[in-house]
């Protein structure tokens, strides 16, 4: 379901920043609201896939409900890929 929210959605936002491209404005105080606005939406997309779609789907499956030492390795690697992927954003 969602590979059809994002192939109609993407055509119709594209189409729209290109019709708002012409009056956009890099110093205007509500374009820097709506951009920060934009971001954050995005940002909270991306770690709601990351998390519900596909961390939940692993943590749950066969493999590592049999094994608590796994379970362990798994939360400690997430953990680990968490921290480097913040440092990392440090720099962006």
């Amino acid at each position: 379901m969602a590979f059809f929210f994002f192939a109609i959605t993407t055509p119709f936002v594209i189409a729209l920043g290109i019709a708002l491209s012409t009056i956009y404005r890099d110093n205007n105080p509500s374009a820097l609201i709506t951009v920060g606005l934009l971001n954050a939406c995005s940002a909270g997309l991306l770690i709601y896939m990351a998390l519900v779609d596909l961390l939940a789907a692993e943590f749950m499956g066969p493999k590592l409900r049999c094994s608590v030492k796994m379970q362990i390795n798994c939360f400690i690697a997430a953990l680990l890929g968490c921290g480097g992927m913040s440092i990392i954003a440090k720099w962006a």
